[in-house]
């Protein structure tokens, strides 16, 4: 697919937007059968043995353009346009509304506001929140907590790396079209043990899923979250510059409807 032009937004202050803090980033093998039901129809799937690679990227930004916050992005799994391939995020969750309007409206992505609730250093508790309404979605138990920044702990932290985190983006009621962006990221980092993942699906809603749209993504992302772990690394010193995405394709006026008519066991 050919890049055709830029877009950019001067009202969350001029790019690239800059986020400070540390994260943890696991890879998960997601089943590709559920990662099919998520991403474009018109991508090819980098798959093998019945799955890909997907997982999720838990942030907490102490700077960023909107003040501190935290994110977790469900990564459905990669796909593939020549000659690279790049990643899909099946949900996004922050606990800031500009945070979330600006996820939407400038990169298209599957924003939601949420609550992370800490208990203790290990423990986070994600909901999503809708108006008055509360769905709890996730406790995250990390195996060991994430190091804040301290010169006297550098050691400690691993070595410093750069790296690009290439993603599509888009087919949303936002951004009907199809988008691709980068995040440049410098850091310092170490594996972990990969934190454990506890949600829960309703089994029992499986029609009302088939007419709510958000109700299967939400669904979707959690079979996402909860599927098998492989490797954890821990993002400290964290420094991400992000651009603005540019459109690959116009796509349609309608958000993309995704593929499988159930959500599998």
């Amino acid at each position: 697919m050919e890049i055709k032009e830029n877009k950019c937004s001067s009202r969350y202050g001029k790019p690239p937007w800059i986020f400070k803090g540390s994260a943890l980033y696991q890879f998960h093998l997601v089943k590709a059968e559920i990662a099919k039901a998520i991403i474009p129809k018109e991508f090819r799937l980098v798959e093998a043995f019945g799955y890909t690679l997907g997982g999720f990227f838990l942030a907490n930004y102490n700077e960023s353009p909107f003040g501190p916050f935290d994110e977790l992005v469900a990564i459905a799994g990669i796909v593939w346009n020549p000659p690279t391939s790049h990643a899909w995020a099946a949900r996004v969750y922050v606990n800031r509304d500009s945070a979330c309007t600006h996820g939407r409206k400038e990169f298209g992505l599957p924003s939601q506001v949420a609550t992370f609730s800490k208990a203790g250093p290990q423990m986070i508790h994600v909901a999503e929140t809708d108006g008055h309404v509360t769905t709890d979605l996730y406790d995250i138990r990390l195996q060991s907590p994430i190091l804040k920044m301290n010169p006297l702990k550098w050691m400690a932290l691993g070595p410093t790396i750069k790296m690009s985190l290439p993603s599509f983006s888009g087919h949303t009621e936002h951004i009907p079209h199809l988008l691709k962006y980068s995040c440049q990221i410098e850091c310092r980092v170490k594996p972990t043990t990969p934190a454990r993942v506890l949600g829960s699906l309703d089994r029992n809603n499986t029609e009302n899923m088939e007419s709510n749209e958000c109700l299967k993504k939400r669904q979707m992302s959690i079979l996402v979250m909860l599927s098998k772990p492989i490797l954890a690394l821990e993002f400290n010193c964290l420094k991400m510059e992000v651009q603005p995405p540019v459109v690959v394709s116009k796509g349609s006026h309608q958000p993309l409807k995704h593929g499988l008519s159930s959500y599998p066991s």
